[in-house]
């Protein structure tokens, strides 16, 4: 029976430092902090939505979808079509750039 209630897997996969160091510059060039406190970076430090730390901890991305590189990156680059009344906006971006922002968010973890 407690099986039902047990969280979905975590698979952060295994990113390239590159993608990862790539993403969080994406993340910071896209002004994702407008809206987000993001770690490691100071400014700004937005509170709209969740801080991003420990987001590759999580076992599901707004609370609907699995937290898993591909399902991540298409949230970033277009949550609205994934999950219909999200307050996560569209965000112009290459398939590259949600990619490498999904790496980062997976490298993400609760020290």
């Amino acid at each position: 029976m407690l099986t039902a209630c047990s969280p979905p897997a975590i698979d952060s996969g295994t990113a390239d430092p590159d993608a990862i160091a790539r993403g969080k510059a994406a993340a910071y060039r896209l002004g994702c902090g407008a809206c987000h406190a993001m770690p490691g970076i100071d400014w700004p430090q937005g509170r709209v939505g969740p801080p991003l730390a420990g987001f590759g901890d999580r076992a599901l991305i707004a609370g609907e979808l699995p937290n898993r590189p591909a399902p991540l990156a298409r949230f970033v680059r277009d949550a609205p079509a994934l999950i219909p009344g999200t307050t996560m906006p569209a965000i112009a971006m290459s398939e590259r750039d949600a990619r490498d922002i999904a790496a980062w968010l997976s490298s993400l973890h609760d020290e």
